[in-house]
């Protein structure tokens, strides 16, 4: 493969003109770059907020019940807190199998057709 090298010989250098144009189409690019990219920004950041926004107002009743089940746990700790030390659970009916698992009996109430 066979590598070309682009150079100017002595007698063919960019004149003072050429390097004047270049670099102002340089600097013209570069600041349409920094434009397009901070309307990007601002695009960006109208989409974030009015989004954020869409869904604070979106969850705005499930949070209502969050702060509600929370204010219940609340008083069920404190209501627990003032209970006998002895006992502190839930009433299981039915077999207890090694202290894990309960057997419910269960009715069956199918209609014969």
């Amino acid at each position: 493969m066979k590598t070309k090298h682009i150079s100017y010989s002595s007698s063919r250098r960019p004149s003072l003109l050429r390097k004047a144009v270049t670099l102002v189409g340089m600097v013209a690019l570069a600041a349409v770059a920094l434009m397009f990219s901070a309307v990007l920004l601002v695009v960006i950041l109208v989409v974030v907020v009015f989004g954020g926004a869409f869904l604070w107002w979106k969850t705005r009743a499930v949070r209502r019940q969050f702060r509600e089940m929370h204010a219940q746990m609340q008083q069920m700790q404190e209501a627990a807190a003032h209970e006998p030390q002895a006992f502190r659970g839930e009433v299981y009916e039915g077999e207890v199998i090694e202290g894990v698992a309960v057997r419910v009996s269960e009715i069956d109430v199918r209609r014969d057709r």
